[in-house]
């Protein structure tokens, strides 16, 4: 590259000191005139400041500066308005010309020497004034002793850009009937900047190529890269025909291997630049040149969520069924206990006062509404326990009623409350990833850099076998697959798929991010943009430009703010305890009509037990009327009389 047809230019230190030993012929350099004249740079140093300082003090009052550095913090008040009236001072009469500077402090219209490396010596060509280059051709000895002008090549700058739809960073829509965008705003109010397209219409048969609208973080980049003064180019965008990134891929079962997709396009001329989310890998940048990466990102896997669905014994969950049997057993055993001991105690019935009858002892229907009433906390009236060893066991009893509700209600709100859906795999390293299955289907993109690293990965060829077989043609079709429960997970780039998650609160991200790379715009090897165009990012990275892309088109808020708000209980979390209140007002009805029944069928048998008394009076009176001596053989008042009759 120091031959014929080259041109190097280089800056003053390539051709200072020890580096003019290794200066090849014919490179051209500047020299600042004066440069090494040290007695006429401080002249002048000393001449600009003074002027400064007058102008200064004819304008403020200056402060006293801090008396030396060490244990002196404060700072000079005087200091940043010096500054200002330094930079703005002009010195026009200089020993090494006008000084002046500008709003950086870099100094304006110095004066540089043009020179020319000949047999190893700096030839004089030109004076470059601060303004204007006053240039000798004629004297100039190009690059391998030429002393014509090299030709050199003509730079297009109307660039063919090839893109690739892939939400968020290139969204496309149908131009409207006049062949216009629609116009819309982001969520600051800003309006969308919108380009026309090329590419296939998927949605009509034969995939015609029409113009579409494409907008989004990779067409504001572009626009932003376009407009930049370093760059200035032109542009004009199309779709990648066959929609995949590229690849490489063997022609008609040969040993012969030619990329598909963008990189296709772009190696076979079709296209001048990549803007797109095409991932940085070793294969692809062994054929074509990469800028620095515009957003770094990894590999994630996106699933969807698993939502607990609940069942009418929701409100059963805290305890499991052994424990239930076990504490409803407790009840009744504790009641018959309590009756046991109440009806046995010699203190288990009293009187108040002597004037009083003997109060009854506690039945078993009340020992049972006793220990159940304790352990709902429902209020158990009067029918409590009189002997103190039965008081002992229902102070116990309470106890451990305490101890169960509190339990069960911290078990509840772990179960209803702060229920949160659980994911479905851990990670690249999974059981279910690393040995695949038919019961759990996992997939990438056909032909991209991800289907590139599993298929290198030796680690990974059982997964990557798995894959093959069920892999989508885009992004797109794999996320609504996951969506509709036909894919298990789907592995992809992190900021797309953590981007979907946020929009689709159905979806999420699991496990940590591997294959950890960046998004970069591809170019050709021989492409004169690449240096300008990574040195333009790099610029974006600085002032904060890639971080408002991602503010208005990577935004992760809408379902982590659902994720974050407190969880609420919902009438399908709590249908059951609705259904027991119902089963216990439909059990409250079917026993008030067998308690009517009942007693329907007691005063029936009552009125027949009084009319037949009735009707022995009856008969006995009779009988003594008629018969005094057979009546007075006979005691009716027996109760065995009675009975018989």
């Amino acid at each position: 590259m120091t031959g014929s047809g080259y041109v190097w230019l280089v800056g003053e230190r390539e051709i200072s000191g020890r580096a003019m030993q290794h200066v090849p012929e014919g490179v051209i350099g500047l020299q600042l005139i004066d440069g090494k004249n040290e007695t006429a740079h401080i002249n002048d140093a000393v001449g600009i400041v003074s002027q400064s300082i007058h102008e200064l003090f004819e304008k403020e009052n200056i402060t006293d500066p801090p008396k030396g550095c060490v244990g002196h913090t404060n700072i000079w008040k005087t200091g940043p308005l010096f500054k200002r009236v330094l930079l703005s001072t002009k010195y026009r009469e200089g020993f090494t010309g006008q000084v002046e500077f500008n709003d950086e402090g870099d100094r304006k219209f110095s004066n540089y020497s043009i020179v020319n490396v000949q047999k190893g010596k700096l030839v004089q060509i030109g004076v470059y004034n601060g303004t204007d280059v006053l240039l000798n051709d004629k004297k100039i000895i190009w690059p391998g002793g030429e002393l014509n002008t090299p030709k050199g090549f003509q730079m297009s700058t109307k660039l063919k850009i090839v893109s690739i739809y892939q939400e968020p960073f290139v969204y496309v829509k149908p131009t409207l009937p006049d062949g216009t965008c629609e116009e819309e705003y982001t969520i600051s109010g800003d309006p969308i900047k919108k380009v026309i397209c090329t590419g296939p219409n998927a949605t009509v048969p034969g995939r015609p190529i029409v113009p579409q609208c494409c907008y989004g973080f990779c067409i504001d980049l572009l626009i932003k890269l376009a407009s930049t003064p370093t760059l200035n180019f032109t542009y004009e965008v199309h779709l990648v025909h066959d929609g995949k990134f590229g690849t490489q891929e063997r022609v008609n079962n040969s040993n012969k291997k030619e990329w598909n997709g963008m990189m296709g396009e772009l190696l076979s001329g079709l296209g001048d630049m990549i803007v797109a989310p095409l991932t940085i890998n070793n294969e692809r940048a062994q054929y074509i040149e990469f800028s620095k990466p515009y957003k770094y990102q990894g590999l994630t896997i996106l699933v969807k969520k698993e939502i607990p669905r609940s069942t009418l014994d929701s409100f059963m969950q805290p305890f499991q069924s052994t424990l239930w049997l076990l504490v409803g057993l407790s009840v009744h055993v504790v009641a018959v206990m309590l009756y046991l001991l109440d009806r046995f105690s010699p203190f288990g019935r009293f009187k108040v006062n002597s004037e009083e009858e003997e109060e009854d002892a506690l039945t078993l229907s009340s020992a049972m509404w006793f220990s159940w009433g304790v352990l709902l906390n429902s209020g158990i009236g009067e029918g409590a326990p009189r002997s103190f060893s039965a008081r002992i066991l229902g102070m116990v009893w309470a106890g451990f009623a305490m101890i169960i509700v509190a339990s069960y209600t911290a078990n509840l709100a772990a179960f209803l409350v702060l229920d949160r859906p659980e994911e479905r795999i851990t990670g690249i390293n999974d059981p279910r990833l690393r040995n695949p299955s038919d019961k759990f289907i996992y997939a990438t993109v056909k032909q991209s850099s991800v289907d590139i690293y599993f298929r290198r990965q030796v680690e990974l060829s059982t997964m990557y076998r798995h894959m093959e077989k069920h892999n989508y043609e885009n992004a797109a079709d794999a996320i609504q697959a996951v969506r509709d429960g036909k894919l298990h997970a789907f592995i992809w780039d992190s900021a797309v798929l953590e981007f979907e998650a946020s929009q689709k609160c159905d979806l999420i991200t699991t496990g940590e991010l591997f294959f950890r790379s960046g998004f970069g715009i591809g170019m050709r090897k021989d492409s004169p943009w690449k240096q300008a165009v990574s040195l333009a990012i790099l610029s974006f990275h600085e002032n904060g430009f890639m971080e408002d892309l991602d503010k208005t088109w990577v935004r992760y808020q809408e379902c982590d703010s659902r994720s974050n708000a407190p969880a609420t209980l919902t009438f399908e979390n709590m249908a059951g305890v609705f259904m027991l209140v119902a089963g216990g007002i439909v059990a409250g009805i079917f026993l008030i009509f067998i308690e009517i029944a009942y007693k329907r069928h007691k005063d029936a048998r009552r009125k027949q037990m009084q009319l037949a008394f009735a009707a022995v009076n009856v008969w006995r009176k009779n009988l003594q009327q008629y018969h005094p001596d057979i009546s007075g053989q006979l005691n009716l008042s027996d109760p065995s009389v009675s009975t018989v009759v």
